[in-house]
């Protein structure tokens, strides 16, 4: 999607609105004792509010509201009933659909107390993501926000899950382009003005780079149980710094 006018900019401003405002409430209830099915019901309570709802369920026949992964599994994993205990690692996945504006963002938190592996780990994802927003600039090229993520991940020592990248979205999940999450020579293609896109840099406590399909047929794991941390927004590219719609 490309913003170019004031009516999309405006749906995918809302759109994110509700991305952040229901990544803030589950956030502020993940504490020991709470399971990821209780997360997901408040968040299509939220979805409820705004008028929205579950994109992937729209879109791929998700059976959840929003994405919820624990530990070792990385993304896509389905809200289970067993309670959340301390040391959890717990990845949130938000994308709603906000009047045909589809906005995606992620954020990992732990439940107390945390383990120093794991604060370093989801430092990590948020730094990379940070890292990669300095080069998301009109007119420089799209493999700068791979090559800026591959950088710092493995500047902080942890692994990063090349299987998974970042995409295009605005109307719909996963639009063009494939943003990679490390340096892909070809994609030399410059990025433009208005451009929509969602960064998420995705990394492991492990060694291996590689992932798992669990047989739920949705959650993907780290195949040697390394715990993961994801980190996403939405994000509008611009001259300067990009607009991030979902913060």
């Amino acid at each position: 999607m490309t913003i170019n006018n004031e009516r999309d900019l405006e749906g995918m401003k809302q759109a994110g609105q509700v991305v952040a405002r229901t990544l803030a409430v589950l956030k502020a209830a993940v504490e020991p004792g709470i399971t990821p099915a209780e997360l997901d019901k408040l968040a299509g309570q939220i979805f409820a509010q705004y008028g929205a709802f579950s994109a992937p369920r729209a879109e791929y026949g998700a059976p959840v509201n929003v994405f919820i992964s624990v530990n070792e599994d990385i993304v896509h994993g389905l809200p289970t009933h067993r309670p959340l205990a301390a040391g959890d690692v717990v990845c949130i996945d938000v994308t709603p659909n906000v009047g045909g504006y589809v906005a995606d963002a992620a954020v990992t938190v732990a439940v107390p107390p945390v383990s120093p592996v794991a604060a370093r780990l989801m430092a990590c994802a948020e730094a990379a993501f940070a890292e990669a927003m300095k080069v998301a600039r009109a007119g420089r090229p799209l493999n700068g926000i791979g090559r800026a993520i591959e950088t710092e991940v493995a500047r902080r020592g942890f692994t990063l899950l090349r299987e998974l990248q970042g995409h295009g979205v605005g109307r719909a999940i996963h639009e063009k382009p494939d943003v990679p999450n490390f340096y892909h020579p070809v994609l030399k293609k410059p990025l433009h003005e208005g451009l929509v896109i969602a960064v998420e840099p995705m990394v492991s406590s492990g060694r291996n780079w590689r992932t798992r399909t669990l047989r739920d047929g949705w959650t993907l794991s780290t195949t040697d149980g390394g715990i993961a941390a994801h980190f996403e927004h939405t994000v509008m590219i611009t001259k300067g710094a990009p607009l991030i719609l979902t913060a």
